[in-house]
């Protein structure tokens, strides 16, 4: 009877993984027809994509190289690494079941030598030292050294999480023993847990190849399920389905909530305080126990459109631990939404931060970004206003319709873009708004994390001289996407896809390399951040030549002058100069190839008292200028009074802006403009 059974579930096993590996191949076939058929720059599917999406794919199981053997890393790409595009093609796409199932057998085998270690002493007095590396190393395990190196990991986890609790070494010293046990016991039930919820999960690596297979032509081009394409929509707009709380890592890596929203769902249940502790989530179907899961697959779970309905197990005040049910509501996301305020009173300089281009998806509503900035100009107009900041620090883009629509709302008339297809075809983007909804002198704040629309818009306002753009270079994000459905009858499968590049009416482009200010300020990280030009797959930068005619706002030469006197103004800022030292330790920290570090608490809280210094330097570090009077229209103080929950995220945003440094040469700018710029 038992050979029976084997027999029928290895036929059942052979059945399943035949029909998962054929839907495999079918979806990423349809992939790659669309994509030649509707890229910017399709490529063939050959040998060059084959070693990109098994690099990637294996990468992405095994970043730390402590589950695949050698041996197994050896023959899988023996077998598949230049071998993918043939087998994909073929439509045997079987590959992915036995990466897979060498995948899991690595799992069990690794959370097997953790529960043998958990029984273990460790030595600490034994004389050995870790090294870190920044990129992607080569596979080195093998199966006698599985119990060794994963020694020497939780070693290192344990001494460093000891280092966390005390500022005083010799107390840490003295308590040793004591200490070690609880933190031993912590981490490698973390570490068992974190391989038993990979090994439960319900996380589909088709999803992972689809994406790899796709980002080969482009990293902006992604396959999106039905679930994937909602979440990602919802992102572009400024309501959304929500728990209505914001949540925090705190020193222990604890996941507490920071913020009950007083309108949202979870503060009505009356169970929700802040300072909670998230215990576990979960969704009805699957539940994530925080302390062993990974950050991707706990915020997939709180923000995702289709998990509506969430059960939180919290703690608080070390309590007993208690559930509470929350049913999502769509909620207006207060950091995603456009917000100005009054600075000066006599300079009356009108700032408005623009966090994304988010859309009015409705298309009826008029709540989208354009709209809702159109409204804010005409706030601050009423108020006087001498001269405006737009702030697109961090907004990494969204909408091109809603980016389009205000480059026309400060562009009098003309040309605003040139659009180029697969097809090498141009068309012109002109201004769809006839007149400017406000004439003074702008300043547009940007930096490294500026992209997308963010750079359509900034780059349009700069070649017009309708704008001085002040701050770092931007991301270099030049291309435009779509979403199409896989087959036309069908709603579950999705790919959005580049299919544009965009020029500026100059011909020029910043993809690649990024919109460059007028006045360049450092920023902090700015060497670590990433840039379109660290993706190994990001197109290019070109130009096309120029055909455009348009009149400038003012002569490139006032612009020029007054940048010019922006940054002697700021050559001896305690300020600016002081973030390039800082960012000087942090490539030292984070880009500097790395000296072994010896395996003793002493190196490690050292190495930790580094880190502690910098990250202090880094968040008391404070601009010496005089905190500059922020302060609301008269229109948005009268709705405070008739909103007063807004009150706090108000209070909140005037104070983060009071000794913003960025802020405070652009106002000195504006003032420049305004006295004729002498």
């Amino acid at each position: 009877m038992k050979k029976v059974s084997l027999l029928l579930f290895l036929l059942t096993s052979t059945f399943i993984f035949g029909q998962n590996s054929a839907e495999t191949c079918e979806i990423l076939n349809k992939i790659n027809a669309l994509v030649q058929a509707e890229h910017f720059r399709p490529k063939p599917v050959d040998d060059s994509l084959s070693v990109f999406v098994f690099d990637n794919l294996i990468n992405e199981l095994d970043p730390s190289r402590n589950i695949f053997l050698k041996s197994e890393y050896d023959e899988m790409a023996k077998k598949y690494r230049y071998n993918l595009d043939d087998l994909i093609l073929k439509n045997d796409c079987s590959f992915l079941s036995e990466i897979k199932t060498t995948y899991t057998n690595g799992l069990l085998r690794t959370k097997k030598v953790l529960e043998k270690i958990q029984t273990l002493p460790i030595d600490y007095e034994k004389k050995d030292t870790i090294r870190f590396y920044k990129k992607s190393f080569a596979f080195y395990l093998k199966k006698e050294d599985i119990e060794k190196v994963w020694i020497k990991k939780l070693r290192y986890q344990i001494l460093d999480d000891i280092a966390e609790m005390s500022d005083n070494l010799d107390s840490l010293k003295t308590n040793f023993k004591s200490i070690e046990a609880v933190s031993k016991n912590k981490i490698v039930t973390n570490e068992i847990c974190r391989f038993s919820t990979l090994l439960e999960s319900n996380t589909k690596q088709e999803e992972k190849l689809y994406n790899f297979f796709c980002t080969y032509f482009d990293p902006h081009t992604a396959y999106f399920s039905d679930d994937s394409k909602n979440s990602f929509m919802a992102s572009l707009s400024k309501e959304h389905l929500s728990l209505g709380m914001t949540v925090n890592l705190n020193e222990k890596n604890e996941i507490i909530i920071d913020e009950v929203d007083p309108k949202g769902p979870a503060y009505q249940t009356g169970q929700v305080k802040k300072g909670d502790q998230i215990i576990s989530i979960s969704n009805q179907k699957e539940t994530l126990q925080v302390s062993c899961a990974s950050l991707e697959s706990i915020s997939t779970m709180i923000l995702s459109e289709t998990n509506k309905h969430i059960t939180l197990t919290l703690k608080r005040n070390s309590g007993k631990s208690f559930d509470v049910y929350i049913e999502k509501q769509v909620m207006k996301d207060e950091e995603n939404s456009v917000f100005s305020f009054m600075i000066g009173k006599e300079s009356k300089v009108g700032y408005i931060k623009i966090p994304s281009f988010y859309a009015d998806l409705d298309g009826n509503s008029q709540k989208g970004c354009a709209d809702d900035v159109a409204h804010e100009v005409i706030k601050l107009v009423r108020d006087n206003m001498k001269g405006l900041v737009i702030d697109l620090i961090d907004n990494g883009g969204g909408s091109m319709e809603e980016a389009i629509k205000l480059a026309g709302m400060f562009v009098d008339s003309g040309p605003i873009s040139i659009v180029v297809d697969n097809k090498k075809d141009k068309a012109v983007i002109n201004d769809p708004i006839k007149g400017v909804i406000y004439r003074g002198p702008i300043v547009v704040l940007v930096n490294s994390n500026t992209a997308s629309a963010s750079e359509f818009f900034a780059s349009t306002m700069q070649d017009y001289n309708r704008a001085l753009l002040l701050g770092s270079n931007t991301l270099g994000k030049a291309t435009m996407q779509t979403i199409l459905p896989l087959e036309e009858d069908k709603s579950t499968d999705f790919l959005k896809i580049t299919i544009n590049k965009f020029y500026r009416i100059t011909g020029k482009s910043h993809q690649y390399v990024g919109v460059t200010p007028d006045v360049v300020l450092p920023e902090f990280y700015e060497d670590i951040y990433q840039k379109e030009g660290d993706f190994p797959t990001a197109m290019k930068n070109d130009s096309i030549e120029p055909f455009l005619k348009y009149r400038t706002y003012v002569k490139r030469n006032m612009i020029d002058k007054i940048a010019k006197n922006s940054s002697a103004r700021l050559a001896d800022n305690y300020f600016f100069n002081n973030i390039k030292k800082v960012n000087l330790k942090i490539d030292q920290l984070i880009n500097t190839p790395k000296s072994e570090l010896p395996m003793t608490l002493d190196a490690i809280f050292k190495q930790k008292k580094t880190f502690d210094a910098l990250w202090t330097e880094i968040n008391t570090f404070n601009d010496e200028n005089n905190p500059l009077d922020i302060y609301n229209s008269s229109i948005n103080q009268f709705l405070l009074g008739a909103y007063p929950t807004d009150k706090t995220i108000n209070q909140y945003q005037m104070d983060n802006l009071k000794k913003n440094p960025y802020l405070n040469e652009a106002v000195n700018i504006i003032n420049e403009f305004n006295s004729g710029a002498k």
